[in-house]
């Protein structure tokens, strides 16, 4: 049983509130209010700005007013279920069943029901029949004596006593076509039980007379004079037809199992008449709950992800259309030392995997990423997914669908790759599932959509990278290890995992030095899967060990991240192109002890424009940072 609810309006029509009218039958208002106000309270309930009660002698109204933004279709939801706002009403459906007792269910009850109806109709019958019958043979008897009533008269008058009189009715056989006629329809059916055969109409010697019974002399003593008039032997003459009338229908009643359900039919419909009134409740047709996914709108939304791992969704038409050259529009409020490390659109239904280190894949839908304004920096991913202590989300994959012929190809740091078809995580479990074994100590670094028709690369912090085609991995299952995808010197890891889509674009690789250089994905050939590769940037005692690697275009903009915490963003346009053998230039000035802890391009709806600003008016304001 479900509370009867609308919506309204409030303010500018920026914001809506829930007003309920009626709740389900014993569920008290002001429980119900306090339970909202306490899951409120305990964060299980958001999207709440305030409830009060505005009911008066009028009717109910109980508001529920929403905060900017909300879908009130969605909170309605969880109202229903976490409150009695949605409730069951218990009926016991035990009933006593041919003398025991037995749990039924609802279709079992009607035909007991119907079965007890058929059983009281068929009694009652019975009954009204055996009554009938009595009075139907006092009647005989009355009209008997109507038929010869001079007779009865003088009999009663010469009797010495009323004893003496009965003896001398029962004793004496009377004749009255009346009554013959009338028992000829109905034959020996009219006769009560019990009466002794030589009572009623019989027959001797080919003549047929009446024998009245001790109950019928009786009823002819006790007769009334006033009961002698023309009128009043009409009145008994046709009482005797109605009843005579009346066993022929209760007998046929009885033979026809039709008719009793036809009097079972037409007494329910005479006590709806008289006790019916206006169902008070509405019969919901649908056979399931409505999940979440029902209430939202398929919609297309903006999923930020910043490096400090904060995660929102925008609706996408904030973000308008600009010229070349506008400034563009901040798509996030972070803090001075975070930024936008993903962006992509997808639709509110899509899925969103999260691979973590450990191995593990995270399933989320768009519409469950937090609705943020550009303002604000969103929530952190970690209170979103059910993550272990010490575990982290490292890569995010939009999905709109578990096409066959895509897959998921997997790195991890000590080298090891796995490509798994897309269809293998098609099935969402809420507390995650493994996606890659891994070997102690070892940890994954990366995850990409492929399609079998890219090459793979995969950058070392030894300065080396290896490319190869992806099909020189087999398609093998969830929880397989995977294959060697790059051989590692001593005291080696893999940093990045790179799906190479077209020879128009550069590799930018960093050191922990601060230099880095940026080279045409051409300069990297193809050589075969589990070997050292080749030199992408001279890790020299000048360079130090690489720290990061990603492909970027001429547009592209790049963060740097050193371990003091200090952050420097800067165009990719500006780190000219060089040999992949070659140790690069300075990217970011480091002080002593000091390392450049990593790097990451920029994703930000507003970067083409920003891009555009800067490039034709150099004495611009700079550069908007995410």
């Amino acid at each position: 049983m479900r509370a009867r609810c609308h919506f309204e309006d409030i303010g500018k029509g920026e914001r809506q509130a829930i007003i309920i009218d009626e709740l389900p039958y014993q569920v008290n208002k002001a429980n119900l209010l306090t339970k909202i106000g306490e899951l409120v309270r305990e964060k299980r309930l958001e999207g709440i700005s305030e409830i009060r009660d505005e009911s008066d002698k009028s009717g109910m109204r109980a508001v529920i007013e929403l905060k900017r933004g909300e879908n009130a279709e969605v909170l309605l939801n969880n109202l229903y279920k976490e409150t009695q706002m949605q409730d069951s009403f218990g009926i016991n459906m035990v009933a006593i069943v041919d003398g025991q007792p037995r749990l039924l269910n609802l279709k079992q009850v009607m035909d007991a029901f119907l079965r007890h109806r058929r059983e009281v109709v068929t009694r009652r019958t019975i009954f009204e029949l055996r009554k009938a019958r009595e009075r139907g043979h006092v009647l005989e008897g009355l009209a008997v004596a109507l038929s010869n009533v001079d007779e009865i008269i003088e009999l009663i008058k010469a009797a010495p006593s009323p004893s003496d009189a009965k003896r001398e009715l029962m004793a004496r056989d009377w004749r009255s076509s009346l009554v013959e006629e009338m028992l000829s329809r109905v034959s020996d059916a009219s006769r009560p039980d019990g009466l002794a055969p030589q009572f009623g109409l019989v027959e001797s010697n080919g003549v047929r007379s009446y024998r009245l019974s001790d109950a019928q002399a009786q009823a002819i003593l006790e007769l009334r004079l006033q009961r002698l008039t023309g009128m009043e032997q009409d009145k008994i003459i046709g009482e005797y037809r109605e009843v005579m009338d009346k066993i022929t229908d209760l007998l046929d009643i009885l033979a026809t199992p039709g008719r009793v359900t036809a009097i079972i039919g037409e007494e329910l419909a005479a006590v709806k008449a008289q006790f019916g009134d206006a169902r008070r409740s509405e019969i919901v047709t649908h056979t399931h709950d409505m999940s979440m996914e029902d209430l939202i709108p398929p919609e297309d939304v903006v999923v930020t992800l910043s490096h400090g791992g904060y995660m929102k969704a925008q609706k996408l038409d904030e973000y308008r259309a600009q010229k070349r050259g506008g400034r563009g529009r901040q798509a996030t409020n972070n803090k001075e030392d975070d930024f936008i490390d993903n962006l992509f659109i997808a639709n509110t239904h899509n899925y969103i995997l999260c691979f973590s280190n450990r191995g593990r894949v995270y399933w989320m839908k768009v519409y469950d990423v937090p609705q943020g304004s550009p303002a604000s920096r969103g929530k952190p991913i970690v209170n979103l997914l059910p993550l272990e202590e010490g575990e982290k989300i490292n890569a995010i994959l939009p999905v709109a669908e578990f096409a066959e012929d895509k897959f998921v190809f997997f790195a991890t740091a000590n080298g090891t790759v796995k490509k798994t078809a897309l269809t293998d995580f098609s099935r969402p479990m809420k507390r995650g599932i493994i996606a890659i074994n891994l070997d102690e100590g070892d940890y994954l670094i990366g995850v990409a959509i492929t399609d079998g028709k890219h090459d793979v690369m995969l950058f070392s912090n030894g300065g080396k990278a290896v490319r190869f085609d992806e099909n020189d991995v087999r398609e093998t299952g969830r929880s397989s290890r995977g294959v060697r995808g790059m051989r590692l010197a001593a005291n080696q890891q893999v940093i990045s995992l790179l799906v190479a889509e077209n020879e128009q674009q550069s590799v930018l690789t960093a050191t922990e030095n601060g230099y880095g250089k940026r080279s045409p994905v051409g300069e990297y050939t193809r050589h075969g899967r589990g070997t050292q590769g080749m030199i992408a940037i001279q890790a020299s005692e000048r360079n130090g060990r690489v720290v990061a690697a990603t492909l970027v275009n001429p547009e592209d903009e790049i963060m740097l991240i050193g371990t003091n915490g200090v952050l420097i963003r800067t165009r990719v346009r500006e780190i000219r192109e060089m040999g992949r053998t070659t140790q690069g230039v300075t990217l970011m000035s480091l002080e002593k002890g000091e390392k450049l802890a990593g790097l990451s391009r920029i994703a930000d709806p507003g970067d083409d424009e920003q891009d555009a600003e800067n490039g034709e008016q150099e004495s611009g304001t700079g550069n908007q940072e995410s």
